[in-house]
């Protein structure tokens, strides 16, 4: 008997000030039983860096054909495709050509990772990618609760995310950044 995916639910409250973006979003997040803790939260981070009305979560680990979230347009064109761990160059390319941006949030320690890809990924135009260091994710990770109050407020390239009385400062490194259009 396969093991059902876990709900998780999340208030999540976005005060972007480098987008300008402020809005407050009821989050309903599919755990897959193969998914830690500091993976869903990744998935939750990165939603709250691209925060809008149209991005949706997508099947992520239950199915290879869809992105961990993703925003289509009103005509069904994908305009993000966002990925969150480790995606072989294959798939970045594959996304590229299906998406107007791509982006790609490591976690975890993906130096090795990143050192094989660089080369591999670095004509893709429309592909940003970012790495959080080891200690932040897994803080990020203690945040997790089935049900969730969080707070992200990001500004100068800096996030913060508070759950209940807990407190995670972080900074994405980037490995690869996105022409300007």
């Amino acid at each position: 008997m396969a093991l059902k995916s876990t709900i998780y639910k999340a208030d999540l409250q976005v005060a972007d000030m480098d987008r300008h973006y402020y809005g407050t979003h009821a989050l309903t997040i599919a755990r897959h039983p193969s998914e830690t803790d500091e993976r869903m939260m990744m998935r939750l981070l990165a939603y709250a860096l691209h925060a809008d009305e149209a991005l949706r979560f997508g099947k992520g680990l239950s199915a290879d054909e869809e992105p961990d979230l993703w925003q289509k347009d009103l005509t069904g064109a994908v305009e993000r495709w966002i990925e969150v761990g480790q995606p072989d160059d294959r798939r970045m390319l594959k996304a590229s050509r299906q998406a107007g941006a791509v982006f790609v949030y490591s976690y975890g320690g993906s130096a090795n990772w990143w050192n094989q890809m660089a080369d591999r990924v670095a004509r893709i135009g429309n592909l940003a990618v970012f790495d959080l260091p080891a200690a932040s994710s897994r803080a990020l990770a203690a945040l997790a609760r089935r049900s969730m109050q969080v707070q992200c407020t990001i500004q100068d390239g800096q996030v913060w995310m508070h759950a209940g009385d807990e407190s995670v400062a972080m900074e994405l490194t980037v490995l690869k950044e996105m022409p300007r259009r």
